[in-house]
């Protein structure tokens, strides 16, 4: 890669940044994946955070980063639904106007949570890729500035907090696994992670439904994939043809990318409902989903990212009588 668009530091100032804002997620040690894996697992519970998932972090480091007259004038996102969100948390806060716009295809239970939100909510067509070209439509008609839930510096520095926090508290972490989709996540890890031990695996995992980075980077240039019906929605939508740093940085730290079912999906679900008693979305239960499936390749302290917690009750009552019968003792 031939220029880092960020660097430590910037994950560092990040930090610094969101620190009013946002908490630092718990870290617990899961029994039942070390007794089921032979080796130490924990879970990351970014489904605790305020806004219901990690992505409050770079929401937050981005929004602060505006100008006040970028404030005055009010923001947009598009969105699978966590994104948006956490920006329409943030931007209530501080007191900022924020229009989210997200395709019919975000699950009801999202779709409630930012109706409640303060924010203007528009749904445009079956894609986030429609979502954002509404977005970038509102940014030239009204002045609004598009808040980008991934393809931007602020936003993976703040998710790149996620390390820190994990270098904090558990120091001998050499391997992180956590849903990929447009690549933001995974490359704030990459950059607190590798920039302390370039041996940390930093695993992506993406539904087989709708794999749009995993498909790039097979094609070694960003790709449309048209998206499928999935329980793991927040992993869907696209990374941009015009990408200018995920892809790149996706590329250089992500060790290896896993492509998931739903059944095995599901499955990570009805483990943590059954073995932790928490809710928690798709997206974020791929890493448990891998495990229980030997898809991935652990090392001696590995962390699975809890990425959400945003999932319609009738999905989760449906996967507990189907999948609960399923999870290994």
């Amino acid at each position: 890669m031939a220029e880092k668009p960020v660097v430590l530091r910037d994950v560092w100032e990040a930090r610094k940044r969101i620190s009013s804002i946002v908490q630092k997620s718990p870290l617990i040690y899961s029994p039942a994946l070390s007794e089921f894996t032979g080796t130490s697992v924990h879970l990351k519970l970014e489904n605790l955070n305020v806004s219901g998932s990690f992505k409050i972090r770079g929401a937050t480091n981005k929004i602060l980063s505006l100008t006040p007259e970028e404030r005055q004038r009010g923001v947009t996102t598009f969105s699978t639904g966590n994104f948006g969100m956490s920006v329409a948390y943030v931007a209530r806060k501080l007191g900022i106007n924020a229009t989210i716009c997200i395709s019919n295809r975000v699950p009801k239970a999202k779709v409630d949570a930012l109706q409640r939100s303060g924010a203007q909510i528009e749904i445009c067509g079956v894609s986030q890729d429609d979502a954002e070209k509404r977005s970038y439509q509102l940014e030239r008609e009204q002045g609004l500035t598009v808040i980008h839930p991934f393809d931007d510096p602020y936003i993976i520095a703040g998710q790149g907090t996620i390390g820190l926090e994990l270098l904090d508290d558990l120091p001998e972490v050499d391997t992180v696994i956590g849903g990929l989709s447009g690549g933001g996540l995974h490359s704030g890890l990459g950059i607190a992670l590798k920039s302390t031990d370039l041996g940390i695996q930093v695993i992506g995992l993406s539904t087989a439904q709708g794999a749009t980075m995993y498909e790039s980077i097979q094609a070694g240039k960003p790709v449309i994939i048209e998206e499928q019906d999935t329980l793991a929605d927040s992993l869907l939508g696209g990374i941009g043809l015009n990408n200018q740093y995920t892809f790149d940085m996706v590329q250089h730290y992500v060790d290896d990318i896993l492509l998931l079912d739903e059944d095995e999906i599901a499955e990570g679900m009805a483990f943590m409902l059954d073995k932790h008693r928490m809710v928690i979305e798709g997206a974020a239960a791929s890493g448990i989903g891998a495990i229980l499936h030997h898809k991935v390749r652990l090392g001696s302290h590995v962390v699975v990212v809890v990425s959400g917690g945003s999932v319609d009750t009738s999905v989760i009552m449906d996967i507990a009588e189907k999948y609960i019968s399923n999870i290994p003792e």
